[in-house]
């Protein structure tokens, strides 16, 4: 395992933007609105010789016992004690508070060694908040400013003091890299449930609450020997009912890792169906050439399960046709079945994400086919389609040449497309097929 940094402190103390800014990159939601994190978010960092994980946690909060702030608060401790390292952010403008001298006798009990970060002292803002945090007694406060960028080389020549011979997680060579999976969905449809189930921990919180999560958690684990990045995301609603700011930016977040997937899990509720909404996602996943797998929520209390079953192929085919033939697994999180079928759909449909066709095969086909079934004439003159390889894989996409591309029917294209589809089991992926108009550069080849 590598060397664990943790970031703590109350909400709004700058944890995401230090975050941001060890990671290199924007990964953590960063607004003004207190308390925007709520899960642990991990990243991988490296810097020059220094390699450690870092984990941005919620604000330590408090509260009545069993409400979500202290859900995540919990969920913060948890983080602190797994950690090698805990860096403790106070916000140095608006000086020490009740909050941040419980925190800190908390963190003096604990076992994880801890370096004390006073924020936001850009200039002279913060002088005093710095001199009032020797009171916490975790020894001399750093000054920095996250914001700025200002003293980020004495926070990473502090945790390299503490990094001792750290390794670096690796994958099995087998796996070349992790698979990427991301489960997408409206609030509340079970996915924070779903992702606790399949890695087998609380990693994420949960409750009755809709909207729960906010950033796209990344969590790396290992599923029959096989290396996954699974990814929980925001809940998606439509567009015109997204309000509040933090919301948006969860949006986004979640549209990211979208483009990210590899795989895309999207998860409904067996007691809603299929609604606009998820059909909208479903299309956004597919016009981003990614695999698809549909899991209904919550299906161990319909009645019929086969008959339910059937009723959303059927839906799905009708209404998803750039997906056609997906698959589509019956689960339920909170009683955990069905989850094992669920993995095993991923990991084939990311097979056959990956898949190639020779170009001979290719061209028997395309033979065969259009022999049976020739493309129409238009304005009286006929269309011939000459060859057809395989250009790329994730997602499958073809290229056809023919004398006439922009004259092709759209429908003759779909035909093509589903043929594709029955011939070499590429159901459920979206298939790229463009046309081209050339001579065929595989006439002197073999193929």
């Amino acid at each position: 395992m590598s060397f664990t940094v943790a970031l703590a402190g109350r909400p709004n103390v700058g944890k995401s933007t230090l975050f941001n800014r060890l990671a290199g990159r924007r990964l953590a939601l960063v607004s003004d609105v207190p308390g925007l994190t709520r899960d642990r978010r991990e990243v991988e960092v490296k810097i020059g010789d220094l390699a450690f994980r870092l984990v941005d946690t919620a604000g330590l909060d408090e509260g009545p016992a069993g409400t979500l702030n202290v859900r995540m608060s919990e969920n913060s401790h948890v983080a602190i004690e797994d950690a090698d390292l805990c860096l403790f952010m106070i916000d140095a403008r608006i000086g020490i508070t009740a909050a941040d001298k419980d925190y800190a006798f908390q963190l003096r009990r604990g076992q994880t060694p801890v370096i004390l970060i006073a924020n936001k002292c850009e200039g002279r803002a913060g002088r005093d908040g710095v001199y009032e945090a020797y009171e916490l007694g975790l020894g001399e406060p750093l000054a920095i400013s996250a914001e700025h960028g200002d003293a980020l080389s004495d926070v990473i020549d502090l945790i390299h003091d503490h990094v001792k011979n750290a390794p670096i997680d690796t994958y099995d060579k087998d796996d070349g890299h992790p698979l990427r999976l991301v489960i997408v969905g409206r609030p509340n449809a079970g996915k924070s449930t779903l992702v606790n189930k399949l890695i087998g921990s609380e990693r994420v919180l949960t409750g009755p609450e809709a909207g729960i999560t906010r950033d796209a958690i990344s969590i790396n684990w290992k599923w029959r020997g096989h290396a996954i990045q699974l990814f929980d995301t925001a809940g998606l609603r439509r567009r015109s009912r997204v309000g509040e700011y933090s919301e948006k930016l969860a949006r986004n977040d979640a549209l990211r890792a979208i483009r990210f997937a590899e795989v895309v899990i999207l998860l409904v509720d067996a007691q809603q169906s299929l609604d606009k909404q998820d059909l909208h996602l479903a299309d956004l996943v597919a016009q981003e050439g990614r695999a698809l797998v549909l899991a209904a929520n919550k299906s161990d209390i319909v009645p019929d399960r086969a008959l339910f079953h059937r009723a959303l192929e059927k839906m799905a085919d009708e209404k998803l046709s750039q997906v056609r033939g997906l698959p589509i697994v019956l689960v339920s999180a909170q009683e955990n079945w069905g989850l094992d079928r669920l993995m095993e759909r991923a990991l084939k449909i990311h097979e056959v994400w990956n898949r190639r066709i020779s170009t001979g095969e290719l061209n028997r086909w395309f033979a065969e086919i259009t022999a049976r079934h020739p493309p129409p004439a238009v304005a009286g003159r006929r269309i011939r389609l000459r060859y057809i390889t395989q250009a790329s894989s994730r997602p499958p996409t073809f290229v056809a040449f023919c004398s006439r591309p922009d004259a092709l029917p759209e429908s003759y294209k779909r035909y093509v497309v589903n043929e594709l589809r029955r011939a070499f089991d590429i159901a459920g992926i979206p298939i790229r097929l463009h046309l081209r108009k050339g001579k065929n550069p595989y006439s002197n080849k073999e193929t």
